[in-house]
């Protein structure tokens, strides 16, 4: 465990990854809420409100980079005041708008919300040398699974005990009270030496954007895919034989099995590459559908992939980290975060449709192959980039894993 008690006696890492944990969790909350307003508040049904989510979803995926380029250009603080403001101003709002309207709202406000899992990213590589960065990026997959094992069950909580209206109220409020916590940390997005470096110079995208990161924002897409894919599965499959009342835990011991494999993958003195992790959880996700209707099976069954979850996630930030430029690096993280909120919209959808005109069990087998296409396509772009003059492809393959292509 060196590698942790050297992280965490870094100066500010423990405030920083204690506050963002804070700060997912609301975030995490926020398509719960807005599901059980649409459907339970307005009555309009839980289509319309998938309808909703759909429209936050996109406005997600194309303001985070957006506002990592806010960050990049003007710093840290003004984006917070940005999307902070912004963010409550919706949750407040909100409960007043009709239906209709709250498609256009939902997609604003999925441009302006605040990104705490951009965020964290950014601070861990400005705050972490690259030597910890796995360790950094481990314990902050670890930390996203736990928001959502907070997140989604607080929101259930306000809205069934209390009211639709007081779990946006509580959204609100969250919301204000992260966004001012973090303008008063601050946390560093650039290191000391980076800032000394900064020559103002911004990079064209398309000198950075190149067909090996977009290999890794794909695999990042793909990652979240499968566990969407799989999470559909999961309550497919225990509904189909009576066990739906043991989804809670099933879905539990599957994000504790993906917290282990991050610690594992932290601690370990080289990186395995991206890709393979890709390839690893789709092929292991294939089987899981064969672990039977006994909701014990199913866990057990879902062990070897859960493993690679918070790993294969962990490793999708540190090349983003170790590949995008410092100058633009919060608009990376930006499209980062666009990847995997992408992957998520894709493999519920997706996946629910195989389920509904097949069997929960080639549920996991088409989110498996979907991540096992996405592993052959990120390779294939990797092929694709470039080499420095002079190298080849076997002296590549021969360099240390932390500092290695996805291919």
């Amino acid at each position: 465990m060196q590698h942790y008690r050297a992280l965490l006696t870094l100066p500010g890492v423990r405030t920083l990854l204690i506050l963002i944990f804070i700060a997912r969790v609301p975030m995490s909350a926020a398509g719960m809420i807005l599901t059980l307003h649409v459907a339970v508040g307005l009555s309009r049904g839980y289509g319309p409100a998938g309808t909703v989510g759909a429209a936050a979803t996109l406005g997600i995926a194309l303001g985070a980079p957006v506002m990592g380029r806010v960050v990049d250009r003007c710093g840290l603080r003004l984006m917070l005041v940005i999307t902070t403001v912004g963010d409550m101003a919706f949750w407040v709002i909100a409960r007043w708008i009709p239906y209709p309207l709250l498609l256009v709202a939902g997609l604003v406000a999925g441009v302006v919300a605040l990104p705490a899992m951009s965020i964290g990213r950014q601070a861990i590589a400005a705050m972490v040398p690259p030597e910890l960065r796995r360790s950094g990026y481990s314990l902050d997959s670890i930390s996203t699974e736990l928001s959502y094992m907070v997140g989604p069950a607080a929101a259930v909580f306000f809205a069934t005990q209390f009211s639709t209206t007081a779990a946006m109220t509580a959204m609100a409020i969250g919301v204000g009270t992260v966004g001012l916590a973090l303008l008063v940390v601050n946390p560093a997005v650039r290191s000391t030496r980076e800032l000394a470096e900064d020559t103002g110079e911004h990079p064209p995208r398309r000198t950075w954007l190149t067909a090996r990161l977009v290999g890794v924002l794909l695999v990042g897409a793909g990652a979240v895919f499968v566990l969407s894919g799989s999470e559909v599965s999961i309550v497919a499959q225990l509904r189909e034989h009576g066990e739906l009342g043991w989804t809670g835990l099933v879905v539990v011991l599957w994000s504790a099995f993906s917290a282990i494999g991050g610690l594992v993958y932290g601690a370990l003195h080289r990186s395995v590459r991206q890709v393979t992790l890709m390839a690893l959880l789709g092929a292991l996700t294939i089987p899981v559908g064969l672990g039977g209707g006994d909701w014990w099976l199913l866990c057990v069954a879902l062990l070897p992939a859960g493993l690679l979850c918070a790993p294969t996630v962990a490793a999708t930030g540190e090349e983003v980290a170790r590949l995008a430029p410092v100058a633009v690096r919060g608009e990376a993280t930006g499209l980062q975060s666009s990847a995997f909120t992408l992957g998520a919209a894709a493999g519920a959808p997706v996946v629910g449709f195989v389920v509904d005109h097949s069997a929960p069990g080639w549920g996991f087998v088409t989110a498996g192959l979907g991540g096992v296409a996405v592993a052959v396509l990120a390779v294939v772009l990797g092929r694709t980039t470039r080499l420095p003059e002079g190298t080849t492809r076997d002296q590549e393959a021969s360099a240390p894993a932390s500092s290695s292509a996805i291919s």
